[in-house]
C-alpha cells in the first residue's frame, strides 16, 4: 500500500481544505471529504457536514468501507444523484465505480480496519491508532486522495 508522500503538496484547494478540517478542525474522514469538496462546488447545505458523521472509522469505527471514501462517494451523489425514481443511475455508478477502483487500486483495500491495520472500535485499537499518529501517518493521505479524485472527476463543474 504506497502512501502519498505529502498530501498538502496539491494543486487542489479542496484538498487543502480536507486536509485541516481533518487536521486541525478535527472533522473526521468522511466530514471533512464532504465540506471541502461541497464547498468548492459551491453545493454545501446546512445538512453537511453531519449527514457523513456516522461514516468516519470505516462507519461508526466499525472498520469498514473507509470514510473519506464514503464522504467522497456523497459528493458524487449530490451532484450527480436522483431526486426522483425515474431519473438515470448509470453515471453516478459508473463514477462510484471509477473512484471505489481507483482507491483500491491506490491504497489496496477499501476497507478502514485494513487500511489503518487496527480496530477502532476497541480501546486497544484507538489506543494503537493515536499513538503511532496514524490519522496523520495514514488517514489524511486517504483524505486528500479522494478530495484531489473529485477535483479531477468533476473539473468540467469546477471550470463553468
Amino acid at each position: 500500500m504506497k502512501e502519498k508522500d505529502n498530501p498538502e503538496e496539491t494543486k487542489s484547494p479542496a484538498v487543502a481544505r480536507a486536509v485541516a478540517l481533518f487536521t486541525i478542525s478535527d472533522f473526521n474522514c468522511a466530514e471533512s471529504v464532504l465540506l471541502a469538496a461541497t464547498e468548492s462546488l459551491k453545493k454545501c447545505t446546512p445538512s453537511i457536514p453531519c449527514v457523513a458523521t456516522a461514516f468516519g472509522g470505516g462507519m461508526g469505527r466499525k472498520g469498514s468501507v473507509c470514510g473519506a471514501l464514503t464522504g467522497a462517494l456523497m459528493v458524487l451523489g449530490v451532484v450527480h444523484g436522483r431526486t426522483k425514481p425515474s431519473d438515470d443511475k448509470e453515471k453516478i455508478y459508473g463514477l462510484t465505480r471509477t473512484l471505489y477502483d481507483d482507491f483500491v487500486g491506490k491504497f489496496g483495500s477499501p476497507f478502514c480496519s485494513e487500511l489503518i491495520e487496527c480496530s477502532l472500535a476497541t480501546p486497544e485499537g484507538r489506543d494503537k491508532y493515536h499513538k503511532a499518529n496514524l490519522r496523520d501517518v495514514k488517514c489524511k493521505n486517504y483524505v486528500a486522495f479522494c478530495t484531489e479524485r473529485l477535483a479531477e472527476m468533476l473539473a468540467p463543474l469546477l471550470s463553468g
